[in-house]
């Protein structure tokens, strides 16, 4: 079995500078878990911080699963959501966040071999407007080079 990417936070890569990247577990319910496995989640304005040491998982939202019965009418999609870390990786955490214009973002969730959920957390600094014109100029560039080398061919 290989891991399952269930969804990518592909506006963090475009918002920010991802400076270094850990594997954190994160503590759900049944329910949410089927509707990870579907795929429902999202991850606009989602962040991690770390607070009486424990990190939590903000306003990432996981719709609620269509065939559950019991807990569908008190259930909150974008609930805080702890994660599991060991205690040392908190630490390091906690000195690195510290720093000024650093924050945790999501950036990843998906299942791993042994069917776990996981997320892939990011330790990331704040781009400029300039620097995301930059990265847009980037990528239309190499689009515009890819294009030109596929009718070439």
């Amino acid at each position: 079995m290989s891991i399952k990417v269930v969804g990518t936070n592909k506006k963090a890569y475009f918002n920010y500078y991802i400076l270094d990247t850990l594997e954190a577990g994160m503590l759900l319910t049944g329910p949410e878990v089927k509707s990870l496995r579907l795929g429902k989640l999202s991850f606009t304005d989602s962040f991690a911080n770390i607070k009486n040491g424990e990190v939590w998982l903000y306003n990432l939202h996981i719709a609620p699963y269509d065939y559950d019965t019991v807990g569908q009418k008190n259930y909150n999609p974008c609930r805080k959501r702890k994660l599991l870390l060991h205690k040392c990786e908190i630490k390091r955490l906690q000195s690195k966040v510290a720093e000024k214009g650093i924050t945790l973002v999501p950036l990843k969730v998906y299942f791993n071999e042994r069917g776990y959920a996981k997320v892939e957390l990011g330790l990331a600094k704040g781009k400029e407007i300039v620097d995301k014109r930059e990265t847009i100029a980037k990528r239309e560039a190499e689009r515009r080079i890819l294009k030109t080398l596929k009718y070439k061919l």
